[in-house]
């Protein structure tokens, strides 16, 4: 099959979960002999309409698009709203206007809409990998108001995304429900399909030990916290937990990434003066993964606000290096049964502290408990979350779905 993937970020240059995630789903397509194409904006200063790239036997095209990062939400609204115009432009200026038999369409973004479209006319099957309800959470945190100009406008890009799709892959079972409820779309169009990751193990610790090195870690058992520094991932969570954990000498918690409370973490490690926090900006895929080999836990956060059941992308790189998961959720999402039925780490409901807390000192304070989750975090990423796993998914869905 001709395939073809519209990612909002790509490497080489992002340093986003998905962008990882969702190359390594097209060299999957093209190691089972399927010509991958992606469609990804290119880097804000770039000159060329459509810039070609092949990395690792995929084929990828930058197209020229406005900054949709770290330049306010008004531009960023702007910009993503005509983010389907200008890859169209760029796909015709470049010759490039022929068909594909699948488009994957990961969301967000919500405005690959029209370009999934474009695709669809060409004889396209569109498969929607929908990994975030978007209005929903940002009106969950109360960034927009529910009956509001703008959720109304995210509400109309949103419903054209389901409906030009053919199939909608949710991140877990629970999130059959939560769709329901927010959206008047057929259900049969629905299934599930985890995130993915590819297992094989990195072998580059250099830039990892460096960290460790440079800021005096070694001999600490590190709590790690890697990826998007946010409103959804609630930092403050993390920090009361860093907070309690300060009486114990031996606990270090280290956090990379970037994000709109980026700041707010700064803050409050200043204020509490939590002299067991070290805060580092994004670095590279290939630096990220050298950390976390250097790394004793796993630790993620969501808010407690969330309706939608995530499970973040962050964990799939703590379960291919074999670490211990903590975590604290929103209520009723099905990463809780998941992670601790496995015995792969111990995840707790955002807002009861205390058992946060406790999980926290339980993984401190037993190596061997450590190492048993650790083995049983790599196994259920093998078991569940292989990328091959993923492919066969699509493809099974595609089949099917042909015949809705």
């Amino acid at each position: 099959m001709r395939i073809v993937i519209l990612s909002d970020d790509y490497l080489p240059e992002s340093t986003r979960v998905h962008a990882k995630m969702l190359h390594e789903l097209g060299v999957e397509f093209y190691k089972l002999g399927h010509q991958v194409v992606v469609v990804t904006p290119g880097m804000p200063d770039q000159s060329c309409l459509l810039c070609v790239e092949h990395i690792e036997g995929v084929e990828v095209w930058f197209f020229r698009a406005g900054k949709i990062r770290g330049c306010g939400y008004l531009k960023r609204a702007i910009n993503e709203t005509l983010i389907s115009f200008r890859a169209i432009r760029a796909i015709r200026n470049g010759g490039k206007d022929t068909g594909f038999d699948l488009c994957i369409n990961y969301s967000p973004t919500i405005f690959f809409c029209g370009l999934a479209r474009y695709f669809k006319s060409k004889g396209a099957f569109v498969y929607l990998v929908l990994r975030d309800f978007f209005p929903q959470w940002i009106i969950d945190e109360g960034i927009i108001k529910e009956k509001s100009l703008a959720a109304m406008f995210f509400r109309f890009f949103e419903r054209k995304n389901y409906l030009v799709s053919d199939r909608i892959a949710l991140q877990s079972p629970a999130n059959e429900v939560v769709f329901s409820s927010i959206c008047n779309i057929e259900t049969r169009k629905l299934t599930v399909l985890y995130n993915w990751t590819d297992p094989e193990r990195v072998t580059d610790f250099g830039y990892g030990k460096q960290v460790i090195e440079s800021f005096l870690l070694d001999g600490k058992i590190i709590f790690f916290y890697g990826g998007n520094i946010g409103h959804a991932q609630d930092m403050e969570n993390i920090m009361r937990l860093a907070r309690r954990m300060r009486s114990f000498p031996r606990a270090h918690f280290l956090l990379v990434g970037q994000g709109d409370e980026y700041q707010l973490v700064q803050d409050r490690c200043q204020a509490w003066t939590l002299d067991n926090v070290t805060l580092l900006p994004s670095v590279s895929q290939e630096q990220y993964i050298s950390i976390l080999t250097q790394v004793d836990v796993g630790l993620f956060s969501l808010s407690c606000n969330h309706r939608a059941h995530n499970f973040p992308g962050k964990l799939l790189g703590y379960m291919v290096e074999g670490l211990p998961i903590i975590g604290s959720v929103n209520p009723g999402n099905d990463v809780i049964d998941l992670i601790n039925d496995s015995g792969a780490g111990l995840v707790s409901i955002n807002g009861d502290d205390d058992c946060f807390y406790s999980n926290a000192i339980a993984i401190l304070s037993d190596s061997e408990k450590r190492e048993e989750m650790g083995i049983k975090s790599r196994q259920l990423m093998i078991d569940v979350f292989a990328v091959s796993t993923a492919v066969g998914k699509i493809l099974e869905d595609v089949s099917m779905g042909r015949f809705l």
